[in-house]
């Protein structure tokens, strides 16, 4: 292991799956009613999970979603929550085979990578260990980021590492990797940092570069913001007017997509205006301004410093994504 994943493995582990970022403003974001139908679609530790069921009455019903195994041993013993083991892209389907077909009053996705995905050294998410490049939020399925780097062609590579690391360098850095893996295929953390080397200058302008790295191809291996469309889409769909949206994001990518979905109800961020010239758009805007963790909680949680909560309501004058009278 070189000496920068050495320095960096020896900062303190977390010492329980995840702590929520944003936990009362999100959920007072729901705006929850004890009788009410919610669903978290990161469900992880469970942390929003179990605060959420504190809100709700006997005749409440929480759903959560997780597509990781590990997940399932937060799942708590109440008969008010559903555990679904399932990718948050296929929320309708999940929700019309459990019987929901007249919608739901709130929903919640914290899009961040779990503290456990992290500190977990078998998974590959963190440069800090020497582990198996996977990367996969579902173990059961899907390609790791060893087949990404090892099989993708140099330009497809760059494009990646350009869109979804936000790289200026990311043509020479996929160079380098198309060039090293004919003669040793990517296997491991290791064999990234190592060809990673050449690129590496001071300690922080390290940090940002291999997260950047790292947010990359795991965006990819997961499939992670044609997700998060698909996922705001058929969440607008399940709301009942007047029903919540809350969602957390973690970097720019995700922030700018769900921030043009609220704003306009379509993901690409196009307006719609009626003969006026007043925005047609499904949602109100409960936070105009986003919400990110006050000094104390990112004293407490630093993982949470780069969180923003965005909150919205869906109209209850909606149709087809258009305002009507």
């Amino acid at each position: 292991m070189n000496e920068l994943a050495k320095a960096l493995s020896m900062s303190k582990k977390s010492d329980c799956y995840h702590v929520p970022a944003l936990f009362d403003e999100s959920l007072n974001g729901l705006n929850i009613q004890t009788s009410g139908i919610y669903v978290d679609l990161t469900f992880g530790g469970g942390g929003h999970s179990r605060g959420i069921l504190d809100r709700l009455g006997s005749t409440g019903k929480l759903y959560g979603f997780d597509q990781d195994a590990d997940a399932e041993a937060n799942i708590p013993s109440d008969k008010r929550f559903v555990f679904v083991r399932s990718n948050f892209r296929y929320l309708s389907n999940f929700l019309r085979y459990h019987g929901e077909s007249r919608g739901v009053d709130g929903i919640l996705a914290d899009l961040g990578v779990s503290s456990h995905h992290f500190d977990d050294e078998t998974r590959g998410f963190s440069f800090r260990f020497d582990g198996t490049l996977d990367m996969r939020m579902n173990k059961r399925a899907g390609q790791t980021a060893a087949h990404v780097i090892n099989t993708y062609p140099e330009t497809s590579l760059a494009t990646l590492f350009h869109t979804y690391g936000e790289l200026k360098n990311a043509r020479k850095l996929a160079a380098r990797m198309a060039g090293l893996r004919t003669s040793r295929p990517f296997q491991t953390t290791e064999d990234l940092l190592v060809a990673l080397q050449p690129f590496l200058s001071g300690k922080e302008k390290e940090k940002k570069f291999l997260a950047q790295v790292f947010q990359a191809l795991r965006i990819e291996v997961n499939d992670e913001m044609q997700a998060l469309r698909e996922m705001l889409k058929q969440a607008l769909h399940v709301l009942k007017p007047g029903g919540r949206l809350v969602v957390i994001t973690y970097h720019s990518l995700e922030d700018r997509l769900v921030k043009h979905f609220l704003r306009t109800g379509n993901v690409e961020g196009q307006d719609e205006q009626d003969f006026f010239g007043n925005r047609l758009t499904p949602f109100l805007l409960v936070n105009n301004k986003v919400i990110t963790p006050a000094a104390e909680e990112i004293a407490q949680n630093p993982r949470a410093r780069s969180a923003k909560l965005r909150i919205a309501e869906k109209k209850t004058t909606h149709e087809h994504g258009k305002a009507i009278a």
